[in-house]
């Protein structure tokens, strides 16, 4: 098999459900969202991750993740790039989300072999680490991106089916409206520097902050 089809593999393995970074613990504040009645329906649903994909967490998740496969590939450290993406966490919580899934990327990514690995110092914040690990591992950036995307999406379209949001059928047809979206900023992370970062997602990040003080909740985040 081709070194792009291994790649792919890798890729496809280290976003599963199944592995082992504990992504269906965690909501990136929609949980509190849909308890203060932000998020309802489907279409709000939809409405909602089509923010955070073009205003919010995941656009500078996506830049991160370029910067950190860039300077991977370059034999560079990513340290700053960690430092900065932790920085920029805007509550807790989404501290909390980053580091722990992060830590455990880099725990059970470890069963891979590489012919160098990239160099951190103990912050691991999930985007960089991933991006990091992509391009020492022969995933290229580009796929590195939709494939981190659309897992995060699916991931907030689980969460949203727990929270009797909607059902399958109802985060299918989210998924098939939302990959214009997807492969949109994915092209686009592609070509952006850390210059790029920013966000304006405002409910979405209040509610990850509210949800800290959530009494009864089912996830981390």
């Amino acid at each position: 098999m081709s070194a792009e089809g291994i790649g792919l593999i890798r890729l496809l393995s280290w976003l599963s459900p199944v592995f082992p970074t504990g992504g269906f613990a965690y909501s990136n504040g929609l949980e509190r969202a849909v308890h203060d009645g932000l998020v309802g329906s489907e279409a709000e649903l939809c409405d909602w991750l089509r923010s955070i994909i073009t205003h919010g967490s995941a656009k500078n998740d996506q830049i991160f993740l370029a910067e950190s496969w860039r300077q991977a590939a370059a034999k560079e450290t990513c340290q700053p790039v960690a430092e900065l993406a932790i920085s920029l966490a805007g509550s807790k919580e989404r501290h909390l989300e980053l580091t722990a899934q992060g830590e455990a990327f880099v725990l059970a990514v470890d069963n891979w072999e590489f012919e160098t690995r990239p160099d951190f110092a103990e912050l691991y914040p999930l985007p960089v680490v991933v991006g990091a690990y992509c391009a020492v591992g022969g995933v290229d950036l580009k796929t590195a991106l939709i494939g981190y995307l659309q897992a995060m999406i699916s991931n907030q379209l689980q969460a949203a089916i727990r929270l009797s949001v909607l059902g399958q059928s109802g985060a299918a047809r989210i998924l098939a409206a939302l990959e214009p979206d997807i492969a949109g900023l994915s092209a686009a992370a592609a070509e952006t520097t850390l210059d790029d970062l920013g966000t304006a997602a405002i409910n979405a990040d209040i509610a990850t902050m509210n949800h800290e003080t959530q009494r009864v909740r089912l996830f981390r985040s």
